[in-house]
């Protein structure tokens, strides 16, 4: 009896030894500087696995973190005064992070800085297997280009980004269509050229006769709380509705008596409905479910990345939407599509499968193994973009 419980006791400790090693898994020791280093910086970096590797000089701190994906890891001070450590392994793409020195969130001084999280902080891109279609290549380039312009509807000078095709500077008469991209909460109108290189898409696409050349306006579509609907107190919950009712509205007033004319009237536009699409992610989705729906004469495709679908309910209050539109295209990570906080308005799959059934040309995406992170709305871009506009 006692060789039997001395035997069980052996296995549990060898089978635990495993899973213990299992757990513990070495680190792979390939680290590399990150894309998104600032010129010279040799850290952070990134490994094989996806691990994110920082280092900081910070003498007299008594605890350093590096915070990612929502995870904070605690750095090791060496004899020198630096601090090093790494994260666990990371989803392909672009990762917004930050560094915690004795309790202060601060940006880490050797990477270029993003904005999002409602401020410009850390990037880190970790390499993806499917990085070529965004990879700056020698083909012909577009520009990206900075216009400020006043707004009526705000009273302010507003910014947006304009992205004009390769050839759009050397052929003058010719007029191309446009699509109005829109970022996501807690970013502004450099998000989809700096986070998720738009620009090197469309170059990519159109090099390989992929897409049609289009313009892309990229502006800022933060919005305040609405008047007249009452403010929950600091730390409260919202009652109602989430978002509250009106939160489009200002933008949606913004976008076609201020953006849209301005466009117009400055580039070389088609600007009749079936040459206008507008697409976003998560917020600027949820914007554009929202000005598409009540502005059908407007837009002819719509894309909407991580930010909600298409209902038959949508189609029979707005009959003019299913007439009208051309394309509605849905993309998500498959990640989130396991994550309910993400379903606005039910599962997006089933919504996107039902309004095809009820006659619109209708698209659903899944970008394999991402949550709702940049590399989730670069795929989805890349596939929305090569179905806009054809055979206008």
């Amino acid at each position: 009896m006692k060789q039997k419980q001395f035997i069980f006791f052996i296995a549990i400790q060898f089978f635990s030894g495993v899973c213990f090693a299992q757990t513990e898994k070495a680190v792979v020791e390939d680290f590399k500087p990150s894309s998104t280093n600032q010129p010279g910086r040799e850290y952070p970096q990134v490994n094989s696995e996806g691990r994110v590797r920082v280092r900081i000089f910070a003498p007299e701190a008594q605890r350093v973190q590096l915070d990612i994906s929502a995870v904070k890891y605690d750095l090791v001070k060496d004899t020198g005064g630096y601090w090093m450590g790494e994260s666990a392994p990371q989803d392909e793409g672009f990762h917004y992070y930050q560094l915690w020195i004795d309790g202060a969130a601060v940006p880490d001084p050797n990477s270029l800085y993003f904005y999002g999280a409602s401020r410009w902080g850390s990037g880190i891109e970790v390499p993806a297997k499917d990085q070529d279609f965004y990879s700056l290549k020698n083909v012909p380039h577009g520009q990206v280009r900075q216009h400020l312009y006043f707004s009526k509807t705000n009273n302010t000078i507003r910014r947006c980004y304009v992205y004009t095709p390769p050839d759009y500077d050397k052929d003058v008469n010719k007029r191309y269509p446009v699509l109005y991209l829109q970022h996501g909460g807690g970013e502004d109108e450099t998000g989809w050229s700096n986070q998720g290189k738009v620009n090197l898409i469309m170059d990519n696409l159109i090099a390989e006769a992929k897409a049609v050349p289009f313009i892309i306006v990229m502006d800022n579509g933060t919005w305040t709380w609405p008047e007249g609907v009452p403010r929950p107190k600091p730390g409260e919950r919202p009652s109602g509705p989430w978002p509250p009712k009106g939160w489009a509205d200002n933008f949606m007033k913004t976008l076609l008596n201020d953006i849209i004319p301005m466009i117009d009237a400055n580039y070389r536009t088609l600007s009749d409905s079936k040459n206008r699409a507008m697409a976003g992610l998560s917020m600027g989705g949820m914007q554009t479910r929202i000005i598409t729906l009540a502005h059908p004469d407007v837009f002819s495709y719509v894309g909407v990345f991580s930010g909600g679908s298409f209902t038959v309910e949508d189609l029979n209050n707005n009959p003019a939407f299913k007439e009208k539109i051309k394309l509605v295209f849905i993309g998500y990570g498959s990640r989130e599509l396991e994550d309910r906080r993400f379903n606005f308005g039910g599962d997006p799959k089933e919504n996107t499968e039902a309004i095809k059934k009820a006659g619109m040309n209708a698209h659903f995406y899944v970008s394999q193994n991402t949550a709702h992170e940049w590399q989730t709305w670069r795929r989805s871009f890349f596939q929305f973009a090569q179905l806009v506009f054809k055979n206008n």
